[in-house]
């Protein structure tokens, strides 16, 4: 399956042992389908918020003991919950965040922001944790700040791209004291203190980044090696963003060719 949304979900990777593939792709497919119901096509809002209430009450059935009835997405899902013992809540959180998808566009504070990114992001590397049987209570927390750096990193990176869907990440209290209009996002201008407001909210991003980043040395074998190169990825894309004075609007970064080389080669190092 395409990553899609999903930039930095190890989709099934090779990386990752054989045992925990079809975990993570139920895992996924839930995700990305619940996701496309909250984001894809013409439904209206209350059509989109029944879809997943409905996805809500199947993945209550199968959290119950239900083996998903033959669907597509929630019959591999019942399989692998049950195999790997998976609870229940992190798929609830993102539900929670798809719904909210669908009314909120803006975001006050980033606090609101970060509120946010605990139900869309968070349950993401948690469930990896628990199927690595990793239960800390601080790995559990450095995962949390990886996942939302790296979805602060998507936001700040997709800040026109978001715009074009009606949506503004960029906290509106930043806006405010940097004295952005919306107008100024609209016409992909970047004057005034924009390079200021962004380098900002890059450093944020940076920060949660750098404090989940001991995470990736931490954890043993293939996962942690596929870790590393998750928060690599998040950090070339963090310095890029800053380089450019957050000028997403003509120059979006993207990983090429030299950048997976070096990423590997100080993945491997554990560095």
């Amino acid at each position: 399956m395409s990553v899609g949304h999903y930039e930095n979900f190890p989709v099934g990777s090779l990386l990752l042992p054989a045992r925990i593939r079809p975990a993570v792709h139920a895992i996924y497919h839930f995700a990305r389908s619940a996701d496309d119901l909250a984001d894809e096509g013409d439904a209206a809002p209350e059509a989109r918020l029944a879809a997943l209430d409905d996805y809500r009450q199947r993945l209550l059935a199968i959290a119950g003991g239900g083996d998903g009835d033959g669907h597509p997405v929630f019959a591999p899902l019942a399989e692998q919950m049950a195999r790997h013992a998976l609870p229940a809540q992190p798929f609830l959180d993102l539900l929670s965040a798809f719904s909210q998808d669908v009314s909120v566009t803006r975001y006050a504070s980033f606090a609101d922001l970060i509120s946010y990114c605990r139900r869309s992001a968070n349950p993401v590397g948690r469930l990896m944790l628990h199927l690595f049987n990793e239960h800390d209570s601080r790995s559990l927390a450095m995962s949390d700040g990886i996942c939302t750096a790296l979805q602060l990193t998507n936001f700040w990176q997709d800040v026109a791209l978001d715009w074009q869907k009606g949506r503004v990440y960029l906290p509106q209290d930043a806006l405010a004291k940097y004295r952005i209009s919306e107008a100024q996002i609209a016409a992909g201008d970047t004057g005034g203190l924009w390079s200021v407001m962004m380098r900002e909210q890059i450093g944020r991003a940076r920060s949660m980044l750098a404090a989940g980043a001991p995470l990736a040395r931490q954890l043993p074998g293939r996962f942690g090696l596929e870790l590393r190169l998750i928060v690599l990825g998040g950090e070339t894309i963090l310095r890029k963003l800053h380089q450019s004075g957050g000028d997403v609007f003509r120059q979006r970064p993207t990983l090429q060719a030299r950048d997976w080389l070096y990423m590997g080669w100080r993945a491997l190092r554990k560095r």
